[in-house]
């Protein structure tokens, strides 16, 4: 009889703390990524300005800022 009660009942939703902090940690592991693809492509190519660190850099601040508020609308 309780196991029917529990089906019944809403799921728990995860704290909003948690919610937010894997968002920040997952905004920081994008951002990571792209600028060590950056100093990557800069060692491979031998460049003298660090011109994809640069560029992956803000790349990947433009893209996981609005993965960012894409996750945050969609999960109002």
């Amino acid at each position: 009889m309780n196991e029917q009660k529990n089906k019944n009942l809403p799921k728990k939703q995860p704290n909003s703390y948690i919610k937010y902090s894997s968002i920040g940690f997952q905004l920081a592991a994008i951002i990571a990524l792209g600028i060590w693809g950056g100093i990557s492509l800069d060692k491979y190519f031998q460049t003298k300005f660090p011109g994809f660190t640069v560029v992956l850099s803000l790349l990947s601040i433009i893209g996981g800022m609005y993965w960012v508020i894409r996750n945050i609308m969609k999960n109002k």
